[in-house]
């Protein structure tokens, strides 16, 4: 059953993924102007956002089950509809209907596993479903890119939507019936409705998970709009920001799927947390003096190590933070929080108008302020156990 879910998390991101390098051009092709366009780009992270809560709190009510399904089917229609779509403001549409509905997926997602885990194995187990998140970051613009250019964007999204349409149709024979989907649902139904959404806010553990799962995705949107910038003084093209990017996302997948994901069982998650965060502060304060590629490539490296611990500490802490009854809502914050955390990566950088070296340099230290906050829980002894 857990295989099957991160074949689902994978073709999700996968997803999300392929979009990046053909929507602003196909945007372009439609006739839009560059407000449309940027609002084209941006409109589905703020639409996949409001899906993340709400699939947080369906989840709760209905069970992951229900919800994974509508999210998977809801998805696949709404990837068809970018072929009739030949106008900007159809686009428009098309992408806040796509990036609400993909919203939906992901909490559910997650929160189908997280109760079937076993407490002494969530740190193994979310670490091999960020290898697949991982795979779908370096597959998903390769591809998309080399396909789109023979076919063209709207192909591109209707092979996501076969893709999506294939996976909701097995979910059906493979998820239903299973002791999780019967009982999560009358769990859910019992107590989630009682638990307040402030207590989340309120939980050391939880916010620690949030905060890691913004700046995370903070310093995403950092790299992806200034890394190229900063490649491009270097003096090498856009072939090298590619491969920079994909050499972070190998090192990571490596780091989840050898014997050292058993790290992440053994050593406690705020622990963990804070190792990933200061390395990729440490990589951020690299790239901002390094001058040569050797040095860029290496800075990439040390992010990736730190992007390999960050991410199965947030969701093993997550999970230790949290009961079934309300975990969904959980996870449909925090997945809420890393579609703000690469618009709100961007749109700092670009509203303080600073330059790639004061960007990495600001970016490293916020990531090693999270550091020291996430260090601070495990001095107090906080456990972040429910």
């Amino acid at each position: 059953m857990r295989v099957f879910i991160y074949f689902i998390i994978f073709f999700s991101f996968f997803d999300l993924f392929s979009q990046l390098p053909v929507m602003s051009p196909h945007a372009v092709l439609l006739g839009a102007t560059p407000f449309v366009t940027g609002l084209v780009v941006g409109i589905y992270s703020f639409a996949n956002t409001i899906g993340n809560v709400f699939s947080g709190f369906a989840t709760d009510r209905l069970g992951p089950f229900p919800i994974l399904i509508a999210g998977l089917l809801l998805s696949s229609a709404a990837l068809f509809l970018y072929t009739p779509a030949d106008t900007p403001n159809a686009l428009l549409a098309v992408r806040t209907v796509h990036g609400f509905m993909e919203g939906l997926i992901v909490p559910a997602a997650f929160t189908f596993i997280a109760n079937r885990l076993e407490g002494t194995k969530r740190g193994k187990n979310s670490a091999l479903s960020g290898a697949f998140v991982g795979l779908a970051a370096i597959a998903g613009p390769a591809l998309s890119g080399i396909i789109a250019s023979r076919t063209g964007a709207p192909f591109i999204m209707m092979m996501n939507g076969a893709f999506l349409l294939t996976l909701a149709v097995l979910a059906l024979f493979v998820l239903r019936g299973t002791p999780l989907q019967k009982g999560g649902r009358k769990d859910s139904g019992r107590s989630s409705g009682h638990f307040p959404v402030r207590e989340l806010f309120r939980h050391p553990g939880i916010i620690r998970a949030f905060a890691g799962a913004f700046f995370l995705m903070f310093s995403q949107g950092v790299l992806a709009l200034v890394l190229p910038l900063r490649v491009e003084a270097l003096g090498y093209d856009t072939k090298t920001s590619g491969l920079l990017l994909s050499v972070f996302g190998i090192v990571a997948i490596l780091i989840f799927i050898l014997p050292t994901n058993r790290l992440f069982d053994k050593v406690r998650p705020e622990a963990t947390l804070a190792f990933g965060v200061a390395l990729m502060g440490a990589s951020m304060l690299f790239l901002s003096v390094a001058g040569q590629l050797s040095l860029l490539f290496a800075a990439m490296s040390l992010y990736g190590v730190g992007f390999a611990f960050l991410f199965p500490s947030v969701n093993s802490l997550l999970i230790d933070s949290t009961d079934t009854e309300y975990r969904g809502k959980a996870y449909g914050y925090f997945y809420a929080f890393f579609s703000i955390g690469v618009v709100a990566g961007s749109g700092v950088i670009g509203f303080l108008g600073l330059e790639a070296r004061g960007a990495f340099v600001l970016t490293g230290a916020l990531l090693l302020g999270v550091a020291a906050y996430a260090l601070s829980g495990l001095k107090r002894g906080q456990t972040g156990l429910r």
